[in-house]
Formats: structure tokens, sequence, C-alpha cells
């Protein structure tokens, strides 16, 4: 007998049954279960106790260079190593005046140009060793070391006198005013010398990764390309943090950071755009993580080689500014999350000048402008040529970092539509800094920086700051620059300072060394057992110390590693 002959009648009504069944389980389950548990941001009130213990998990794009301050230039490295070592004062959060620190406090006389420090006598290497004046007079002879390869010389190149005046005392003598001068003194200078003296600083490898310090937390291991940790320290002379971890686990792309960050296998890390506005408001993230947004203290850019041709060419640089819209990568990239940048100060404080008229987006002004450079399409292919040469070249920037690489694509689709040829190229972190950023290997780079409250941006753009391991590694040189950035540093007149960085932003903006694109929101996300946050325009880690975590929410135990 033929299986097709069984009709469809009796054997649905088996099937039908069984989908009555299910279905009425189902309801009965869901009505047994009740209201959802609440999640961690719904159980963590500051109403609970502040507790000691537990470990905080971030991502980061890269991995630490090394782990003293005065010899790396990666904000992972500063990090780390600012919470093992520590300076003389610091910012307040609102970042209008200075704290103490390992100064219990300082006099400034002389007209500005003497300032004494008077240290705490409290405070101790972690290794037990007291920490005093000669500790950072050994620094500070380091950092001015002709020989030491550091980019953060020029600061204390200014002093013209470092005294030591008792075990707990010092004094730094200028020989003209210095108007960053206070707020120089940081852990750049902390160096333990029973440890160090004698040592090549540049082949300090033992001590660059496995350091000794006298802040919150103390140096712990070490997996290249994977994680740093550090735990709290016990004898820190401003009372032990509260968590009693920070591991740091090196993810170089940031969509693998939000799964993990949505997994448990992260406790912190830095949003994407997209993801703070599209992937971030589902009850599976909200009920256990909390976001935070505000305008950062960095700007992105896109920088040119000055020593290769045609950047030589200001009317080629201008042309490729007119090609970028900079509202698009705002919208396309940040998703509104930012803003257009025109100088490399942070809108919205004094120092950023309000009155400069950036460079429009215009394609017609753009291919106007390589017109007059001597850039045409002679054999009718689409691209630019001159001298035989079609108008090519390539855009680097650091693998991981998802708006950096949006960015680059939007702006080699513009300057397509203006018969330019760029190509983008991403590269791993360190070899990206060490292999072309430094040794100048590239055409243009899009990159970031993050700034200090002081308007002073010698190291970046002053024509001696020029060589390998210096941030001025476009080449850019212009003597009234220089003249200005000297200006601006040697008067401590708010009023004056301000009319000379004016002047500087207006002559970057008809130079366009870079296209400046856009100053970015920050957009941190922290898994909500974390309690003391406080946001101020300093971000939300500025009192990263008094962070905890109530008992009761602790996932990690406080005598093993995560």
């Amino acid at each position: 007998m033929s299986k097709r002959l069984a009709g469809p009648g009796r054997p649905g009504a088996p099937r039908r049954l069984g989908f009555v069944v299910a279905f009425l389980l189902v309801c009965l389950a869901a009505c047994s279960r009740g209201p959802e548990a609440p999640g961690i941001c719904e159980l963590a009130g500051p109403e609970l106790p502040v507790a000691d213990g537990d470990s905080i998990i971030e991502g980061v794009i890269g991995d630490a260079s090394n782990l003293i301050s005065m010899r790396a230039g990666d904000s992972s490295s500063h990090r780390i190593s600012g919470l093992i070592f520590d300076g003389m004062l610091t910012y307040d959060k609102n970042l209008s005046g200075l704290e103490p620190r390992l100064a219990e406090r300082w006099e400034v006389s002389e007209g500005g140009l003497q300032i004494t420090f008077y240290l705490r006598k409290d405070v101790r290497w972690q290794d037990g060793e007291p920490f005093t004046a000669r500790d950072v007079e050994f620094g500070f002879n380091t950092i001015t070391d002709p020989n030491t390869l550091t980019a953060y010389a020029e600061d204390y190149l200014q002093v013209e006198k470092f005294d030591v005046i008792d075990d707990y005392t010092f004094r730094a003598t200028y020989a003209e005013p210095y108007a960053p001068a206070l707020a120089t003194w940081t852990n750049l200078v902390v160096l333990p010398r029973h440890i160090l003296e004698g040592q090549n600083i540049n082949e300090a490898t033992e001590f660059a990764r496995n350091p000794i310090g006298l802040g919150p937390y103390k140096f712990e291991s070490w997996e290249t390309q994977r994680q740093i940790t550090v735990h709290a320290n016990e004898g820190y002379y401003r009372g032990r943090p509260h968590i009693e971890r920070v591991v740091t686990r090196v993810l170089p792309d940031q969509q693998t950071q939000f799964l993990e960050l949505k997994s448990g296998g992260l406790d912190s890390m830095g949003l994407t755009p997209l993801q703070f506005t599209r992937q971030t408001s589902r009850p599976d993230f909200t009920r256990n993580i909390r976001k935070y947004n505000y305008l950062g203290s960095g700007y992105t850019y896109l920088g040119y080689n000055l020593l290769r041709e045609p950047f030589t060419d200001v009317r080629v640089r201008r042309a490729l500014t007119h090609a970028i819209d900079k509202n698009e990568l705002v919208g396309g990239v940040l998703l509104g999350l930012g803003k257009p940048a025109s100088t490399p100060y942070k809108p919205g404080t004094r120092w950023h000048n309000d009155k400069i008229k950036d460079l429009e987006f215009d394609p017609e002004r753009a291919k106007d402008l390589l017109a007059q450079a001597g850039w045409s399409d002679t054999d009718g292919d689409g691209l630019l040529d001159k001298g035989g040469k079609p108008f090519k070249f390539e855009i680097i920037t650091n693998n991981g970092n998802e708006q950096r690489a949006k960015a680059a694509t939007i702006i080699q689709r513009r300057f397509r539509e203006i018969g330019i040829q760029a190509e983008i190229r991403t590269i791993e972190w360190a070899a990206f800094i060490n292999e072309f950023v430094d040794k100048k290997n590239f055409d243009a780079v899009v990159l970031g920086w993050s700034l200090d409250p002081d308007p002073d941006q010698y190291i970046i753009w002053h024509s001696s700051k020029t060589e390998p391991k210096q941030f001025n590694f476009i080449s850019f040189s212009n003597k009234k620059v220089d003249e200005l950035l000297e200006r601006g540093r040697r008067t401590f007149d708010p009023d004056e300072r301000e009319k000379f960085y004016h002047e500087f932003q207006e002559i970057l903006v008809e130079e366009q060394p870079y296209t400046f694109l856009y100053y970015p929101e920050s957009l941190p996300a922290v898994h909500c057992r974390f309690l003391g946050i406080e946001p101020a325009p300093a971000g939300i880690g500025h009192n990263f110390e008094d962070w905890y975590v109530p008992t009761s929410l602790q996932k990690y135990a406080m005598t093993a590693s995560p």
C-alpha cells in the first residue's frame, strides 16, 4: 500500500493536540516564573557599603610599549604606568586647578621662576625603600639627558637649576618664565634611584616590563599581546584602592571587545558610536552595563608627511581639506557623537579660537587649487597627474580602530571624486608606531591626539621636535608658529597666552599641515557592579582609586587572578 494513501485528516489530529499542549505548557511556565529577576544595575545601589576586592578587566586595542612613563608615547602604556607610579600633583576633576599628590604642598616665588616642592614623608616604593627628593633628582637628570629617548624632555629642559634642599624638599629654578611649569611635575620624573642608578634607561628592559613604583597598584604580570595585570598596593600612601586587580586585555578589534563585554569577559571598554547608539539599548545590555558619553579632550586628524611630494605644496594640502566633508565624517563615523574639528583645541575652552573660519567642503575649490598646483587629467583616465605621475598616495592608520578606518574609507571616496587615488593600509599598533610613524615612513596618516588642559603644544608643532620618537613626525616647520609657541609658554598672563594660541590656530588653518577631522565624544562602558564612578570634565577615571564593588556583587576572589 502506498504511503500516500493516508489522508491528512487522522494524522493531523494528534499534531494539533501536541501544539495545544505545548502552548499551554509555555503559558503555565511564563505565569509561574513571575517578574524577571533584577539586573546588576538595579541591585547595585549607592546604599550598599564600600568594600575592597574584585577585579576589573579592561579592553584595549594595542599592547603597552613599556611602563617607564618618560619612554612611552601611547595611551595604553600611560594608562598602566599611571596606576603604578604617581606625580607631585595632578589636575582636579574639573580640570580647573592642581591637587597635591607626592608633594603635600608647593611654593611659587621669584615671579614664577622658582617652584619649591615639599614632599610627603610617608611614601615608600613598592619594595619598601623610602621615596625622597633624590629620586626626583634622578628622574630629572634622566629625562634631561640628551641620550634618553623621550619625547617629553622639553618641559624639564626649561629648568636652569635643580636643587635638593633636603630629603623631602627640592627646588626647580627657571631661567625665564615658563607658564606650564607647575603642571609638568607629574610621574614622568618619578623613578627609583636605588634600582636604576647606573643603568641606561633606554636599555632598562627588565624595569620597563616589571617596574617598581609607588602608586595605587603594583605590577603583577605581563603576557605580551595578551594582558597586563596589576594588583592593589596595600601600602599606598593615599590609602589602598578598593578594586583588588586591574587586568588590561589586548583585543585589537572593537567588535570582539564588545562581544566580550556582553558575555562577561570584559568589564570596561570604549564603545564605538555604532555600539553606543544602536547596540546597547536592549535589556540584556542595560541590565548589567552602564554607558557614558562626554566630549573628550582629543581630536582625530589626517596628517601629511611634509617631507614628501606633493604635500610640500600648501595648495595641495588645502585642496585635500576642501575635498573632505567633515560633517559627513561626524554623521557617518561618529553618528553625531562629536563635532567637526578645525584646530587642535577643544571647543568650549578659552584656548579654542571660535572666530576661525574653517575651510569648507568645496570639491570645486579643491579642483581649482590642484589645477593651480599643476595637477590635471592629461590622459583621461580619471586621475590627476603631473609630470607623467598620477596623484596616488597611501593613507595608513592602526588596525582595530573602527572609527579611523571608516574615516579613511570616506576620505578615500571623496578624494577619488576629485581625481586622487588614495590607498588605505591598516597596521598593527606597535609596528605602526615604530616602523612607520617614528621613521616617517608614510605619505599620510589618520591618528589622534589626547591633550592636557594647558594649551602649550610645543612638542607637537615646534620645528625642533622632528627627531625620531618625537611628536612632530610630519616635519612641520613655520618660523611664526615657533615664535608664537615660544611666546605662549613664556607668559603667565592667560589673556596674553590666549592671543598667541589663537594666532597659532589661524596659521594652522592657513597651512593645513593636518586636516583636522573631528573631536569625538568619549564613550566608555562599565559593568554596573562598579560603584563610586563620578563623571566630570576630567572623565570618569579621575577617581578610579575610589571605585568599588559591594561584597554581595563581587565576581572575582581577592586571592586569585581572574
